[in-house]
């Protein structure tokens, strides 16, 4: 099956897209698999039946042409005087495909193109169309070309960069390496300051008697540490070393805990693959420890204050947003983790809401790091606690005080990730306010690589009647935005993209989708609703690990047990394939995930709304062209109608192919959107309804990420409280399997049909929703 991809047969048409509404040429060559593994048996094709298609790319002209300018425009990427050349190479298709044979033709740019673009490229590295365009008409050079120097530039300067690292690497090894000679050396030729004879310590060896003496040290160490932390936190240190992969596995959310659920998991990365990555990162010494505590107090008093102040500290604009007077900042907390760092930029935020959990479960959200983790997983691309200093008072989180790492992203492969290495500390204060707050560590171990660090930002839950809680989150980062994309720098600047707005819209929506999960109330009279309480939570939590995974394989975190493919075509699709074996979760084989992100002269909300509407989904999706898309079962998570959980079936246009069903869930706030979907089998679905175990459903999640571009205060609009104005900024992903066999290898005719795939979708919905601007 290597170099095939395999799709459910739906009354596929021979050409999808570019007619004469001008949408896109897409045909398959290979065969295209979005169907499970078990749905390939022999024994279940009743259920879907495997129809190859043809996804040849078609070579028109204009193919040729882009072709040829790209080879003729590639340079040494080494030589900066311009006087490298390029050798166009015969096109090879395909084996069935005839070489075409042309002449080798050269090609250099002057010496003042060079110049007017290295100066340029100074200024933006990023160009966009327009920016391209007007650079071709000033030095006379096609679009295409300018668009491929700036490529090749930005590989070279990355090369450059590698190579300086590694150098600078290599020379410290060395140094490193020739100091340890030395050391042993000395060791060595040690001697007796009284006698000058040479070293003896009875029958201990020399290393033996170290070893000792360290350890004594450090028990002395240890108990002057628990007495600090004792003074602080009112319950001595505890330390936990790393686990190991096999235990502090992450759990799903679990409703109606609410309990203290003794030691919370340390290894929150596993869910996303991420596991081998965060357990290489070392706790703090024990030298660190008293500064921590030390310094967690002082962020704790610090969060009160920001969370409660009003005027002057934070300043209200005419839209209503807070908006952080720096100066007086400085004023008012001159304790704190030094100075911005230089070529930082600021980033605070306040906001309040009422969410609908008790207190007690808010708390143990926060402080269990897989529970955050998925509570927070299209915010929180990783997350790991390093060491537990203290657990806190018995039974429950008072006092307790983690050392963690985590990744945030934004569901884009266009906008970098925030590593963070920080400490969280859970107080309880006297008026029974809850507190949580984080704190960068950055300055124990700087880093030369870290873009961003955190000053203490977290929330405050207060008790409400009713089971609900009022909670004030706070978010104060300086943050090093140079690497984000031009189309989101106006939305990350304006600190919607990271600030406390999306993060207290997420738990509001999160609250109350767990909550939807408990109901037992649930009306009948609505056709569709399913009413079995477990058959609800079974598909919930189904709908909640592709969700997951949908988002760990949508933005631009490495973390993840994704490997980024180069030369795979255009600079703004990026194609990573990962290797699936013994994973009940995930059908076994190649996997490739496609994700392109792009601007829409189009509000958020209609963009939601178009995309989850199962009656225009034939506008858009491969899977239900030319069938009917009907929906048969939903659960309503949230106020909005926009939220919910949908099983959806494909009715085939002809009668002699099977249906599908499509697992759906959308979710909407004010602050972005998601429509996340993923074809399942039917008698895997059944086990699901009647309250089976989820996990060992097969699940390969596409769908789209909404956010609103940063023009507009309002947030997106999909929710009940946003605006409807601003363009949108639409991220689309896809995850594919190419081939059922893990250690096959992976052909270049498989990427060339996914990024046909994406790019005759990003047509489609662009053709659709054009005509609805003014």
């Amino acid at each position: 099956m290597q170099g095939s991809l395999m799709i459910p047969t739906i009354n596929m048409p021979s050409m999808i897209g570019r007619n004469n509404n001008n949408v896109g040429v897409f045909e398959l060559s290979s065969s295209l698999s979005l169907s499970q593994p078990n749905l390939m048996e022999a024994g279940q094709l009743h259920h879907h039946q495997l129809l190859p298609l043809d996804m040849t790319q078609n070579n028109n002209t204009s193919e040729s042409d882009v072709q040829r300018i790209r080879e003729d425009e590639f340079f040494d990427s080494a030589t900066k005087s311009g006087n490298s050349e390029n050798q166009e190479a015969a096109n090879s298709g395909g084996e069935d495909q005839e070489p075409r044979a042309k002449k080798k033709r050269y090609h250099r740019h002057t010496q003042h193109q060079i110049q007017e673009m290295e100066a340029f490229f100074k200024e933006c590295p990023h160009p966009d169309d327009k920016q391209r365009k007007e650079l071709s008409r000033e030095l006379g050079l096609e679009p295409l070309q300018v668009k491929f120097w700036f490529q090749n530039k930005r590989t070279q300067m990355k090369t450059q960069q590698e190579r300086h690292e590694n150098t600078a690497l290599r020379t410290e090894n060395e140094k490193l390496r020739a100091d340890n000679m030395r050391f042993r050396e000395a060791l060595s030729n040690a001697s007796c300051p009284n006698c000058g004879g040479p070293t003896a310590i009875g029958e201990m060896s020399f290393d033996e008697h170290h070893l000792r003496l360290e350890n004594a040290r450090l028990r002395e160490e240890i108990d002057r540490i628990s007495a600090i932390a004792a003074k602080y936190v009112g319950k001595p240190v505890v330390s936990y070393p790393l686990l190991s992969p096999s235990s502090g596995t992450p759990r799903p959310l679990e409703l109606g805990i609410g309990g203290f659920g003794g030691q919370p998991g340390l290894s929150g990365g596993d869910m996303y693959g991420a596991g081998d990555l965060l357990r290489s990162i070392s706790g703090p010494t024990e030298a660190d420890k008293p500064m921590i505590i030390e310094l967690a107090v002082a962020a704790m008093e610090e969060l009160i204050g920001m969370a409660q102040m009003g005027d002057p500290l934070w300043l209200t604009t005419l839209e209503g947003a807070s908006i952080l007077n720096e100066e007086e900042y400085v004023r008012s907390f001159p304790r704190g983790i030094g100075p911005k760092p230089a070529g930082f930029k600021c980033e605070a935020s306040r906001e309040t809401s009422v969410v609908i959990m008790n207190h007690v479960n808010l708390v143990e959200i926060l402080m269990d790091v897989n529970q955050w983790s998925t509570v927070f997983s299209g915010i929180v691309s990783r997350g790991m606690t390093l060491e537990v200093l203290s657990t806190g008072v018995a039974g429950n989180y008072n006092g307790a005080l983690q050392v963690m790492t985590a990744e945030l992203q934004v569901p884009s492969p266009l906008v970098p990730t925030r590593e963070s290495y920080f400490v969280r500390y859970c107080k309880q204060h006297a008026d029974g306010t809850w507190a949580v707050v984080d704190v960068s560590l950055d300055n124990l171990r700087p880093s030369p690589s870290s873009r961003s660090r955190r000053r203490p930002s977290g929330c405050l839950i207060q008790e409400m009647p009713n089971g609900y809680s009022k909670v004030i989150w706070v978010e104060h980062v300086e943050v090093d935005e140079r690497g984000v994309h031009n189309l989101y720098k106006q939305l990350v600047s304006s600190g919607h993209a990271f600030g406390a707005k999306r993060w207290i819209a997420t738990l509001d929506r999160q609250c109350e989708r767990l909550a939807s999960a408990m109901a037992t109330n649930i009306p009948t009279v609505d056709v569709g609703v399913i009413t079995n309480q477990d058959g609800r939570k079974s598909m919930l939590k189904l709908a909640e690990r592709m969700c997951i995974s949908f988002c760990a394989g949508v933005s631009a975190s490495t973390a993840h047990t994704w490997t980024t493919l180069s030369g795979t075509g255009a600079d703004d699709v990026r194609v990573m394939t990962r290797k699936s074996v013994d994973d009940p979760g995930r059908p076994a084989g190649i996997v490739l995930s496609a994700a392109t992100s792009f601007w829409l002269p189009v509000s958020p909300k209609r963009v939601f709304e178009f995309l989850r509407d199962e009656n225009s989904r034939n506008e858009w999706d491969i899977l239900s062209n030319g069938g009917v898309v009907q929906e048969m079962a939903h659960i309503a998570n949230g106020r909005d109608t926009g939220n919910c959980v949908s099983l959806l079936r494909v009715n085939s246009a002809n009668s002699s192919q099977s249906n599908m069903l499509i697992l759906q869930e959308s979710c909407t706030d004010t602050t972005g959107s998601f429509v996340i979907y993923a074809p399942v089998d039917i008698v895997a679905m059944n086990v699901v309804l009647n309250g089976g175990d989820p996990d060992y459903v097969a699940l390969l999640p596409s769908g789209f990420a909404i956010l609103p571009d940063g023009t507009t205060n309002g947030g997106n609009g999909g929710g009940e409280s946003g605006h409807g104005g601003g363009g949108s900024l639409l991220t689309v992903a896809f995850q594919i399997l190419v081939d059922s066999v893990p250690t096959a290898k992976l052909s270049l005719g498989s990427v060339a049909t996914v990024n046909n795939l994406i790019a005759c979708t990003v047509e489609r919905i662009k053709a659709s929703l054009s005509g609805e601007v003014a």
